[in-house]
């Protein structure tokens, strides 16, 4: 298993500076939004997007402290998105801990979101970089667009593999795609490599959600048995679709009538995931994971080799090799 201590060696002292930055600029004068930001900051997750920032500016082997800003604007804005989610999903649980919705309830999570989100655009606007700030709005918006589509989709269950690739774009790919493109933009670079680095962070942002897909069908360690959570969601991904549009018509019915009908019966969920196992499902998302993560090694393949790069290499061996 690669080791992200490892992987941070080259911005380890950045990222602890960036850590104690973070939690300075959230400091309020409302004890229950204290209180509050306090419970999220200390349940923080792996800081993948904060990695890819100082490592997508370290590439070019230069720092600023605009890509401090950088990453605190995309760390705040995957923070709000994190706890506005938990209240579209109907939430209780968020990386092992009560998410904010459970203890806190709607309204006050509601607030808290839009708290975190102003405050990456006030970021942005206050240090008057506006370019940073039209990185992070696109990605709102398409991270927006991303979450309305997948509820379409899941309440009639028209979706094709094209559209799931359209969804996990914006829903989850853009936002690295942002990480990467604001990481090179902090540092002074042309447009045309900006883009680039866009398209990076979005490719390895295609391979990130296939891992997350692919979970569903794979043993929990708490439970011994794959979760399920995405079936009892309704949530069409990858190996699911892969397996409708190859199915004779009598197993195509059973498909959907699980998916709509029975998402919380376990003897149908299991029948599920075994036959997605079956048909091949798993090992044909495996295979697109695996093309992604090509791509997104081909992109920066021409960049100079630095310690930074290796740590990016290793970032995005590490994304499709996690166990959670």
């Amino acid at each position: 298993m690669l080791d992200l201590k490892k992987i941070k060696a080259p911005i380890s002292k950045e990222m602890k500076l960036f850590e104690d930055k973070f939690q300075n600029s959230l400091s309020t004068k409302i004890s229950l939004l204290d209180k509050v930001l306090h419970y999220l900051i200390k349940r923080k997750g792996k800081q993948i997007r904060p990695m890819f920032v100082f490592l997508c500016a370290k590439l070019f082997e230069k720092f600023d402290e605009k890509t401090y800003r950088a990453a605190s604007m995309i760390e705040l804005l995957h923070t709000a998105t994190l706890v506005h989610d938990d209240i579209v999903d109907d939430a209780n649980m968020r990386r092992g801990y009560f998410s904010v919705n459970a203890i806190w309830k709607n309204k006050i999570a509601v607030l808290v979101g839009d708290f975190l989100l102003s405050k990456g655009l006030l970021l942005a606007v206050n240090n008057e970089e506006f370019d940073l700030l039209k990185i992070m709005s696109k990605a709102v918006k398409q991270m927006s667009e991303g979450e309305l589509l997948q509820i379409e989709k899941s309440r009639i269950l028209d979706i094709t593999e094209e559209v799931y690739f359209d969804i996990i774009r914006k829903k989850t790919a853009t936002l690295i795609g942002a990480c990467c493109a604001c990481g090179a933009n902090s540092v002074g670079e042309d447009k045309n490599t900006i883009d680039k680095m866009y398209l990076f962070g979005e490719t390895v942002g295609m391979a990130f959600q296939i891992k997350d897909d692919l979970f569903d069908y794979t043993e929990s360690k708490l439970i011994g048995k794959p979760t399920g959570i995405d079936i009892r969601e309704r949530k069409m991904t990858l190996p699911l679709i892969y397996t409708l549009n190859n199915s004779d018509k009598k197993t195509r019915s059973f498909i959907i009538d699980v998916i709509k009908n029975h998402n919380k019966n376990e003897n149908k969920i299991s029948r599920l995931i075994n036959l997605v196992k079956v048909s091949g499902g798993v090992k044909y998302a495996e295979k697109r994971m695996n093309e992604f993560h090509s791509k997104s090694i081909e992109l920066i393949a021409n960049f100079k080799d630095n310690e930074a790069k290796s740590s990016l290499l290793s970032l995005l061996n590490f994304v499709i090799s996690r166990k959670k």
